[in-house]
């Protein structure tokens, strides 16, 4: 159901979503944020039937006895179910579905979604709120309309955005703290035998934009992040190097690293629809992880607020003790393991520039109002069918406090197909909230990747 946005001044710049790239909002409109407005840009308010709560500031404490780099209890396990849709309700919430939903709830056998009660956990430091008050009356777009030109790190650069590319900008450098480590699997589906083989991977990654210093962004290198990938499993790939450069306002570097050639080779071009390496044609370079890369070759429409039925608070299913052998199926993960809640999103819709060329001419994007974590995206084809479908797997790391996901899963409609990617199983999760020296800022340049393959 299309939810209207409760207050006044949001309403007058959603009407904006097609008009002037640049913007800020007035002094006036960002006293909202913290009143009638969560600190990053929300309705605090219930909804009208109550299904969605207030938001009281979150639920950012750790359960008792649980410290940074343990795995992560479900402090909602007592919840129980309040309904589950699948194939023969479907229509009855169609209101609360996006076309990607519909379309698995009835064209996959048994698929369903357990849905909750709403709990709006998401919460971040005081200095995140600091950085986003600052910036909601400064930030702005270029003059491209696509690229950022003036924000400060640690805080969402448009709280009370007027325009898709703003909203985008805010699931982009939303806060996820300065960097972190990982090992997480990588499962690619083979229909009808339920049969897969992981791939494994260590990954670090660092984000300039995590700096709670508010320092001005673009820095002088308009890094928005970098990754560094090796692979450890399965055994004939162990040692594969992948570094990506994402930047703010150019196209990406990347940088590969074969144990059998010994060597690195710059990626050609590694963006936009190019197929990521490895990933057996199910993921382009900007699906990871949902959405990366550049806004350029898209129009963002900001269609407005809706609430929609998502996973959100997935600490089950995010369960480092399961084995992958018990979160996934051969066309889906089994479905009493993920949690959906009704939640407000921002609803954009993108379509491919006139002039410009990808293989996805549209995608309709859901980010969570609480957090701008992208939730859910449709990606069409030509014909206008929805071709795949991406959910991403919420949760609260307590060590930061913040609201992230790194698991998520894409569904190709037209190949019978699904991959879910940076899952925790079998594996580790580390997440860092600036904590100087765990992450070696030297180690993602091309050098470090040959001294790393060479060892």
């Amino acid at each position: 159901m299309r939810h209207p946005v409760a207050q006044a001044a949001l309403l007058a710049l959603l009407a904006l979503a097609g008009g002037p790239a640049t913007h800020a909002a007035t002094d006036a409109q960002a006293q909202a944020l913290g009143k009638d407005l969560t600190p990053l840009g929300g309705e605090k308010a219930a909804n009208k039937d109550g299904s969605i709560p207030a938001w009281t500031g979150g639920d950012t404490k750790a359960p008792p006895g649980w410290k940074p780099g343990q795995a992560r209890p479900d402090p909602y396990a007592s919840d129980k179910p309040l309904f589950t849709i699948d194939a023969s309700n479907a229509d009855k919430y169609k209101d609360k579905l996006s076309d990607g939903q519909l379309a698995l709830l009835k064209g996959k056998k048994d698929y369903r979604m357990e849905v909750y009660p709403t709990r709006r956990t998401c919460g971040y430091p005081e200095a995140v709120y600091t950085n986003t008050r600052k910036n909601a009356t400064t930030a702005k777009l270029a003059a491209n309309g696509y690229d950022l030109e003036k924000a400060v790190s640690g805080g969402i650069p448009f709280p009370i955005p007027a325009n898709g590319a703003e909203a985008m900008w805010n699931y982009k450098l939303r806060w996820l703290g300065e960097g972190r480590i990982e090992r997480y699997s990588t499962v690619f589906s083979q229909p009808g035998d339920g049969k897969f083989v992981p791939l494994v991977q260590d990954q670090w990654t660092v984000t300039p934009g995590g700096d709670l210093g508010g320092k001005p962004i673009p820095d002088g290198e308009g890094a928005e992040y970098k990754l560094l990938n090796e692979v450890v499993a399965p055994a004939a790939r162990t040692g594969e190097l992948i570094l990506v450069h994402y930047f703010l306002a150019k196209d990406n570097d990347a940088w590969l690293y074969f144990p059998g050639q010994r060597r690195v080779r710059r990626a050609p071009t590694f963006s936009y629809d190019n197929p990521v390496p490895g990933y057996e044609n199910l993921l382009a370079v900007d699906q990871y992880p949902m959405f990366g890369g550049r806004l350029d070759r898209y129009d963002w429409k900001l269609v407005g607020k809706q609430e929609l039925v998502v996973p959100y608070n997935t600490f089950r299913f995010n369960d480092q003790g399961k084995k992958l052998a018990d979160i996934f199926g051969p066309e889906y993960p089994k479905r009493d393991l993920i949690r959906y809640e009704a939640h407000r999103v921002w609803k954009i819709e993108a379509t491919v520039k006139a002039g410009q060329r990808h293989q996805f001419p549209k995608r309709t994007i859901y980010l969570d109002e609480d957090s701008w974590m992208m939730v859910a995206a449709d990606i069409y084809d030509a014909q206008g069918k929805v071709w795949r479908v991406q959910e991403s797997y919420p949760y609260v790391a307590w060590e930061l406090p913040a609201c992230v996901y790194q698991g998520y899963t894409v569904y190709d409609l037209n190949v019978g197909r699904y991959m879910a990617d940076n899952m925790p199983q079998e594996g580790k999760t580390d997440w860092l909230a600036g904590r100087e020296g765990r992450i070696d800022a030297n180690k993602f340049n091309p050098d470090e990747l040959r001294r790393a393959g060479a060892r």
